[in-house]
């Protein structure tokens, strides 16, 4: 990974020994942080698990990540494309991910892909091709919005079901091990209520952050936990998937 050393925080930061999503609205804007907190929590429980050896960030933008999985892999690659709006000073390869990607089968014994399938305009190429790149018992590690605005114009191509997901998997002869929603109608409803009232001026943005705080709040409860489960099965806010190449 390069400029490892003067790597920092930017979406994803540690909190108490949690990962959270960034309180600087210059990282993650405000209408947003419950979505982030959300797809962190994920990656929080399962990236010390699943991340080993050999890694590539497919899409790695700042590297977010990059503190989740460090002390659990031997190597970082950073790859991104020209068409992006981060900063790429961890940047190890630019490469356009709807094509092949320059690296040898097996090179790799993890794949990272946060919040990317999305901007994939050819999705099945990329998945044959970290199948290939991937080293037998290698994982591919992945999230995806579901119920979300559009982002990143014009590179916000598709919104993909479970089913999707898993026909992914199936096609690129991966096996799947961990495909789980995201959120369900309690966060889809604050992040929409929260996108759209920021735009007031004074009662918009605390509104915004009140709405996910009291969301929040409700779905650490019994009740709402149930809720937002039940829910997320027909109303996602997005999903979280871990797929292992057979060995």
């Amino acid at each position: 990974m390069k400029n490892r050393d003067s790597w920092r925080p930017s979406k994803f930061v540690y909190r108490r020994g949690k990962l959270i999503a960034s309180r600087d609205s210059e990282e993650v804007d405000a209408a947003s942080r419950l979505m982030v907190d959300r797809v962190a929590a994920y990656y929080d429980a399962n990236l010390r698990r699943h991340a080993k050896g050999r890694l590539v960030d497919l899409g790695c933008g700042k590297a977010p990540l990059y503190r989740a999985y460090a002390d659990s892999v031997t190597e970082v690659t950073c790859v991104d494309w020209g068409n992006t709006s981060h900063e790429n000073a961890y940047l190890d390869l630019e490469c356009d991910l709807n094509k092949a990607l320059p690296f040898a089968d097996g090179a790799f014994d993890t794949v990272i892909l946060s919040d990317v399938l999305e901007h994939i305009a050819q999705p099945e190429p990329l998945w044959a091709e970290i199948s290939r790149i991937l080293a037998p018992s290698g994982k591919v590690i992945l999230n995806v919005p579901f119920y979300y605005s559009i982002h990143a114009g014009p590179y916000d191509y598709y919104r993909y079901t479970e089913f999707a997901l898993r026909r992914f998997v199936e096609k690129s002869g991966l096996r799947l091990i961990q495909l789980e929603s995201v959120g369900g109608a309690p966060e889809i409803l604050a992040d929409v209520f929260a996108k759209n009232i920021k735009r007031f001026p004074l009662i918009g943005y605390p509104l915004a952050v009140f709405a996910q705080w009291l969301t929040a709040g409700f779905t650490r409860t019994r009740f709402g936990r149930k809720v937002s489960r039940a829910t997320g099965h027909s109303f996602p806010f997005g999903y979280f998937l871990i797929a292992e190449k057979p060995s």
